[in-house]
This record gives C-alpha cells, structure tokens and sequence, in this order.
C-alpha cells in the first residue's frame, strides 16, 4: 500500500513495453502502481492483476487527483495528445519515445508542457544502461581524451510485425531514434549534418511498407567530430547492442551482454552463451534506472532527464537522416 511518501503512477498502453514499465515501477520502493489503462480490456486487467494496480480508463486516470504521474506507452499517434491532457491535468509525465512523429507537432506539444508547468521524461532508456553510463563516465571523467569518433552497432534479432511498421515512422524514426540519442549524449551536442542509408535485404514486405530493415547513418558535428550508427531487423545471433568511443588519448567501449557471462574454452576453441533475445531482458537494468530517475525528478525536485528538447532533437536527426536515405546526399539537420 502506498504510503505518503509514495509516488502513485499509472500506465496508459499495457503491450510489452507497458509490462516492462510495470515491472519496473512494481520494484521500486518509492512508487505504486495505482491503475492501468489500454483499449484491450484483457491487457489491462491482465497487467492490473500482475502488478496490483487497478483497470481503469485514461480519461479516469487524468481526472484522477490522487494518480501523481503517468507513464505513456501508448502507439505514437496518441503521445502527443495524451501528453497534453496530463500537462493541463497537473501530472508529471513519462513518455516513451518519440513524442510524434512530425517535429512541428512536437513543438506544439512542448508549449503546452511549458505553458502548464509541467514535468515531461522522454524514454531514452539506454542513457540509463548501467554499461553505458559506465562508457559516459569514461568520457566525463577524460580517460580517453576528447571523444572524436564513435561506432554504435543495433540490431534487432528480427522485424516488427506490418502493422506496427505502417505506424512507427520507420527504422530512422522508430529504430535508429534511440542511436541518435545515445550520439547526442555521448557526444554532448547535437551534431550538424547527417549522411544515411537504408536497403532492404530481410523481407521485401518492409519495402512495400515504404520501409527498410537495414540502415546506416554517419553523424558529423562542426568540429569534424563523427559518429557511425549501424542498425539492422535481422541479427539471428540475438540482441546486438555495442558501442565504441575513439578519443584523442584512448579508447572506452561496452560490449555485448549475455544473460549468463560464461566463457568454455575446450581443444575446440572457445565458446559463451548466446546474447539476450530482446531489449526487455538486455536492458532490465536500464528500465528500472530510468523508472527511478523519473520517480526522483518528482520527490528530490531534479530536473526530469531526458527531455521533451531532447526527444525533438532525436526525430529532427531521424527526419534528416530519412531525407538523406532517399536524396543519397548529406542533409543538415534542422534546429
């Protein structure tokens, strides 16, 4: 039972990234779970009934004074909107990225949280991966210099189904969205310019979605910093999430993560178990760091982190990065 120096949050959408978030929150002693909400009302009572929350409808838990924030995990169509509704209600807000998929839409979004005072957290989660807030500190720390160059390889081990692809703006947008962030913060400033490329090599299905399934973008800041980004639908090895940064006076990088970091050596040579079968494994940690980070911007009064800017800067990198796919040139990206 919640106590009064509890957080009472809610979650809109109770897919997988819903119960993901559901988890985190359950495991945090500062937080309830209060309500959830999702069109299916199986979903909803299925996540209620797990984590002891309550099925309700979002317009309930909005008008509800007693639900402190809400946890948006909605399809992205609807961010925008909810976003607004819970800044007038009064609510501190989490949102999973991105805001929207159209940048002036953001905007107007944004002046609705400013203009009502609120909080908002955009759910950037791998800035909260304990590994690479360890190759972050690194760099804070100067242990290899100034950072110049980066590579960041994603790939996820297959491709959403069609009807999440028609809504999620692409791989640029959807995919790629959470590299671009990871470059911006391990580099500490939006890069200038961007060079992109996508192909479809995994199912001719994502092309006629006006999709691809493989892409690769070359960010570049004014100072000739650079970072290279590597995603992919199809690693059939597992969830491959690595990331190397190149500085003036050395090297810091985060290697892939196994459930169980064994290494066999035999006369057959050497052998580790696989990788992580997806993001709601690989990055548990992550889910609860970020969860409790949102939990602290409202009891410890600290800035929520990342922000509604931070979520706009990503899509402004993905939108150009699209452009760039489809002109086969370098495109600045917007401010």
């Amino acid at each position: 039972m919640a106590g009064p120096e509890n957080i009472n949050l809610a979650i809109l959408g109770a897919g997988r990234i819903g119960r993901v978030h559901a988890r985190a929150i359950s495991g945090n002693d500062r937080a309830v779970l209060a309500a959830v909400s999702d069109p299916i009302q199986a979903a909803a009572d299925d996540v209620a009934l797990h984590f002891g929350a309550t099925a309700r409808t979002v317009d309930d838990i909005i008008a509800d004074p007693a639900i402190d924030a809400v946890v948006i995990c909605t399809p992205t169509d609807l961010h925008a909107d909810q976003i607004e509704q819970c800044a007038r209600a009064g609510k501190a807000i989490f949102c999973e990225k991105p805001i929207d998929l159209d940048a002036d839409r953001v905007r107007d979004c944004l002046k609705v949280v400013a203009d009502c005072d609120a909080s908002l957290m955009v759910g950037f989660n791998r800035r909260f991966d304990p590994h690479f807030m360890a190759l972050k500190a690194a760099i804070l720390d100067g242990r290899i210099g100034k950072p110049e160059m980066a590579i960041i390889t994603s790939r996820d081990p297959g491709a959403p189904p069609a009807d999440y692809i028609k809504r999620s703006g692409g791989i640029f947008r959807d995919m790629m969205i959470h590299d671009f962030d990871m470059a911006v913060f391990l580099m500490g400033e939006l890069p200038e310019s961007v060079m992109a490329t996508g192909s479809v090599l995994t199912d001719p299905e994502i092309a006629t979605l006006g999709d691809f399934d493989s892409a690769t973008a070359i960010l570049r800041w004014a100072d000739g910093r650079q970072v290279s980004i590597s995603n992919s639908r199809r690693a059939v090895y597992g969830y491959d999430q690595r990331i190397e940064v190149h500085g003036s006076d050395g090297m810091v990088a985060a290697q892939n993560e196994h459930p169980i970091n064994i290494e066999v050596a035999t006369s057959t040579g050497y052998e580790r178990p696989p990788l992580h079968d997806f993001f709601m494994t690989r990055y548990v940690a992550a889910y609860a760091n970020e969860i409790d980070a949102f939990i602290a911007s409202m009891t410890q009064s600290v800035s929520s982190v990342p922000t509604g800017e931070d979520g706009l800067n990503a899509l402004l990198i993905a939108d150009a990065a699209l452009d760039s796919a489809r002109a086969g040139k370098s495109i600045t990206i917007a401010s």
